[in-house]
C-alpha cells in the first residue's frame, strides 16, 4: 500500500492544484474535499501530472472529452482523473 501524504505535502499540493479556470477548481477542490484526508504519494504524483496541462486541455480530460496519451496514460493519472470524475 502506498504510504499517505503528510499535511505539508498536501498543503503545498492544493497550492500547486490553483488553476485560472473556475470549472477546473471545482473539480479539483470536490477532489480534495472527499479525498484528502487519505491521499497518497501515488495519487499526489497523478495529480501534480495533470497540473502540467493547460486549463483547457485540463477541463477536457475532467470532461472526458479527451483521455489520457503519452506521458498521462500511467496508472496514477488514470487513478486520479477516474477520482476527479466521480467527484463532480
Amino acid at each position: 500500500m502506498d504510504e499517505l501524504i503528510d499535511e505539508r505535502e498536501l498543503s503545498k499540493l492544493r497550492w500547486r492544484c490553483r488553476r485560472g479556470l473556475l470549472e477546473n477548481d471545482l473539480f479539483i477542490e470536490r477532489f480534495f474535499s472527499r479525498y484528502s484526508s487519505h491521499l497518497t504519494h501515488k495519487q499526489a504524483q497523478g495529480l501534480l501530472a495533470l497540473m502540467d496541462l493547460s486549463d483547457n486541455d485540463l477541463l477536457d480530460l475532467f470532461l472526458a472529452r479527451q483521455q489520457p496519451q503519452g506521458d498521462l496514460l500511467s496508472d496514477e493519472v488514470v487513478d486520479v482523473l477516474r477520482q476527479l470524475r466521480e467527484a463532480r
